[in-house]
C-alpha cells in the first residue's frame, strides 16, 4: 500500500481505508478536517504506463481538473506525494455518497427499474456524456456501464458518471488507457477493433438503459470471474452474431424500443451519431418537466449552432465585425469554485445566518429532506438596505457556506453596443451558471439590471428585463440560486420579485454594537496592534457601516506602517474622528421607510427582518 490508515496527505486530507488497488494506482476513502468523506486516487508514477501520462501529468487527473457538471463526479483537489519508492500523483473527488446503479439493480426483485425512473437516469447519463462530448477536442468516457453510474445522495439521486480512468479524445488504434477492466457487454464492436468515438459512449449508455428496463445485460451475456478480456469479447461477439439485432420484445413502449435499437444497432452507421439525437427522440411527446427542460436545452444548443454557422458565413464578408459581435454577446465573468470559510468570515449577522441555514440552505443542500417534506427549493433572494453593509460579500460567503460555485455579475459585465446584445449575454450567463451547477449567481446593484418598466425604461431595456424574467423562472431546477443585491429595491421591476423568481426579500440593516465590535476584531486580526479595546471602538463608531469600519482600520494601519509603529487605540480613535459615516441619519430614515414599504408589498413571501445580533 502506498498510504496507511490515519495518514495525512496534502493540507487537509486523512486516509480512512483502502478501497481497491492495481499495480500502479490505489483508491482510498479519505476525510477532511470536518470528517466529510472523499475519494482519493493515487498513482505511483514509476509503475504507471506511459500511455496514461501526457505532458508529465496523469491524464485522468489533468482532465478531471477541467470538468464541472452535475452529472459528472466532482473533482476537488490534486497534488504530489513522495515516499521512499518515488513520486506519486493523487486526485481527490466527491465520495461515493450514494448507490451505484449496479447495486440498485441487484436490490430490485426483478433486477430492473420502472420506466419513468429508468428514463430519468438515462437522460442524466446522456447529459453527462453531452457535456464531455462538447469539450474542446471531444472527450469520451469509454466505459459506460452500471458500475460507473452513481446515484448521489447529496444531489437527491441524480445520476453521476464516475471512474474517469479511461477518458480520452477520439482515436483509432492502440488505446491510450488500460483496457483490461472494460466491460465488453456495454462496448460496441467498433471498440474491439480499436475505434473509440461518441457512438461507442452512446452504445454503452443505451446498453445501461436496456439493463434498467429488462433486468438483463445486452444480448443476455454473463461472465465468470476467471474469464480473460479476450474470452469475454469472444463471448459477446458470438452472442451478437447468433442473435442478431437486440431483442426489445420485453419493452412495451414502442418509442423506447426504437431508441434502444438505434443506440445498440450492430452496424456503425445505423447507430445514433450524437447524444442530442438520442435526447430529442427520448423526450418527444413527453410533457414532464424534465422532458421540457431537455427540449429547451436542445433548442438553445441548436440556436447556438445556427448562430455560429451564420456568424461563420457572415465572416466571409465581414470577419472583423462578426468577431467583435461574438465577443459582445458572451458574458465574460469569473466562476469561483467552491471552498472558503463561509459564514465564519462574516462578523455579526447571526440572526440572518441562522435564519438562512434553516429556511434556505437546508433545502438547497438536503435534497432528500426537501423531497420528504415536499419543500420547494427557493429560487433566489434579494438582499437590500443601506450601502456598505456587505450585501455582496454576504452573497459570496453564502455560496461558500452551501458549497456552491459563485459568479458575481456587475451591470457592466452585460453591457453591449449591439441592439439586444445584452439579452444574449444574459442567456449566456445563465447557461454558464447551469453548466457549472450548483451555482450562486449574484447580481450586484440589481436595479441596474431590471429597472421598473413602468418608468422611463426604453424599449431595449424592457427587452433585457423580459429576458431576465424568462431566465429567472424556476431556475432552481437548473441548479441556480440567484442572489440580487440593491440599495434601491424600489427601482426593481415588481415582476422580478414574484414567487418562482426572486422568492425571498431580506433587509440587511446597519450593524449594531456587537456587529461593529466583531468587525473591528476581524479587520484588526493578524495586524501589529497594541492595547486595543474593540468594544470602545464599536461605541465610538456608532452609525458606521462595514465598509466604513474596514476603511478606518486600513487607514490607521497605513499610518502605523509609515511610522513603523503598532496600531494603537489612540490612533484608531483619531482615525474614526476624521472619517464621517457614509450613511447619515436622513438617509438611514429613507431606508427604514423603504424597508417598511417593501415588507408591505411583499408580505406574502418576505422573510422576517433580520438584525446583526
Amino acid at each position: 500500500m502506498i498510504l496507511k490508515e490515519g495518514q495525512p496527505i496534502g493540507n487537509k486530507w486523512h486516509v480512512v481505508y483502502l478501497i481497491k488497488e492495481n499495480p500502479y494506482a490505489e483508491s482510498y476513502r479519505v476525510e477532511d478536517e470536518s470528517g466529510n468523506p472523499y475519494f482519493l486516487k493515487i498513482y505511483r508514477l514509476k509503475n504507471t504506463p506511459d500511455k496514461l501520462i501526457h505532458d508529465g501529468e496523469v491524464t485522468e487527473i489533468a482532465v478531471c481538473r477541467q470538468l464541472n457538471h452535475k452529472n459528472i463526479v466532482s473533482y476537488i483537489d490534486d497534488g504530489v506525494y513522495n515516499d521512499e519508492a518515488g513520486e506519486c500523483r493523487y486526485m481527490v473527488a466527491t465520495y461515493f455518497s450514494g448507490e451505484l446503479l449496479s447495486e440498485m439493480l441487484q436490490h430490485k426483485k426483478k433486477k430492473k427499474l420502472d420506466k419513468d425512473k429508468a428514463v430519468k437516469i438515462f437522460i442524466e447519463i446522456l447529459q453527462g456524456l453531452q457535456y464531455l462530448h462538447e469539450q474542446p477536442g471531444v472527450l469520451l468516457h469509454n466505459d459506460i456501464n452500471p458500475t460507473n453510474v452513481m446515484l448521489s445522495k447529496k444531489t437527491g439521486g441524480i445520476a453521476e458518471l464516475i471512474d474517469m480512468g479511461h477518458i480520452s479524445s477520439r482515436f483509432m488504434g492502440n488505446a491510450p488507457f488500460d483496457t483490461a477492466d472494460l466491460d465488453p457487454r456495454y462496448a460496441s464492436g467498433q471498440s474491439f477493433l480499436g475505434k473509440y468515438d461518441e457512438r461507442n459512449d452512446i452504445f454503452g449508455a443505451t446498453g445501461v438503459f436496456y439493463t434498467m428496463l429488462t433486468g438483463k445485460t445486452p444480448w443476455g451475456v454473463e461472465f465468470t470471474p476467471e474469464m480473460s478480456r479476450k474470452e469475454k469479447i469472444r463471448l459477446v461477439q458470438k452472442a451478437r452474431s447468433e442473435q442478431g439485432e437486440i431483442n426489445v420484445d420485453e419493452i412495451e413502449d414502442i418509442k423506447l424500443q426504437a431508441i434502444i435499437m438505434g443506440g445498440l444497432a450492430l452496424g456503425y452507421n445505423d447507430r445514433y451519431e450524437s447524444v442530442d439525437e438520442v435526447l430529442a427522440d427520448l423526450v418527444e411527446g413527453d410533457e414532464s418537466e424534465m422532458a421540457q427542460e431537455v427540449r429547451e436545452r436542445l433548442a438553445a444548443r441548436q440556436k447556438t449552432e445556427d448562430d455560429e454557422f451564420d456568424a461563420i458565413d457572415t465572416s466571409r464578408s465581414n470577419s472583423s465585425s462578426t468577431t467583435r459581435q461574438a465577443t459582445e454577446t458572451s458574458a465574460d465573468v469569473e466562476i469561483k469554485r467552491g471552498g472558503g470559510n463561509g459564514f465564519a468570515d462574516i462578523a455579526g449577522m447571526d440572526d440572518l445566518k441562522e435564519m438562512l441555514r434553516k429556511r434556505v440552505i437546508l433545502i438547497l443542500k438536503d435534497k432528500e429532506l426537501a423531497d420528504k417534506y415536499r419543500l420547494t427549493p427557493p429560487n433566489g433572494m434579494l438582499l437590500y438596505g443601506p450601502p456598505g453593509c456587505g450585501k455582496s460579500f454576504f452573497a459570496e460567503k453564502f455560496a461558500e457556506e452551501t458549497g456552491f460555485n459563485f459568479i458575481l455579475v456587475k451591470a457592466s459585465d452585460l453591457g453591449s453596443i449591439y441592439i439586444h446584445g445584452s439579452q444574449g449575454k444574459i442567456a449566456d450567463l445563465f447557461k454558464k451558471a447551469e453548466e457549472n451547477a450548483p451555482t450562486v449567481l449574484c447580481f450586484d446593484e440589481f436595479d441596474a439590471f431590471v429597472p421598473n418598466r413602468s418608468g422611463d425604461t426604453s424599449g431595449n431595456q424592457a427587452g433585457e428585463v423580459n429576458e431576465f424574467l424568462t431566465q429567472l423562472n424556476n431556475c432552481s431546477k437548473r441548479g441556480i440560486f440567484v442572489i440580487a443585491t440593491s440599495n434601491r429595491p424600489d427601482k426593481v421591476d415588481p415582476a422580478v420579485l414574484r414567487t418562482g423568481r426572486i422568492d425571498k426579500q431580506v433587509y440587511v440593516p446597519m450593524p449594531d454594537l456587537t456587529a461593529r465590535r466583531l468587525m473591528f476584531e476581524l479587520y484588526l486580526k493578524d495586524r501589529p496592534c497594541e492595547g486595543i479595546d474593540c468594544e470602545a471602538l464599536a461605541k465610538k463608531a456608532d452609525g458606521y457601516v462595514a465598509s466604513d469600519i474596514a476603511y478606518v482600520v486600513n487607514e490607521a494601519a497605513t499610518i502605523a506602517a509609515f511610522n513603523r509603529e503598532n496600531i494603537t487605540q489612540d490612533l484608531l480613535n483619531k482615525t474614526i474622528e476624521g472619517i464621517k459615516p457614509s450613511v447619515n441619519k436622513d438617509l438611514l430614515k429613507e431606508y427604514e421607510e423603504m424597508r417598511d414599504k417593501m415588507e408591505g408589498i411583499t408580505r406574502n413571501n418576505a422573510l422576517p427582518r433580520v438584525g446583526f445580533t
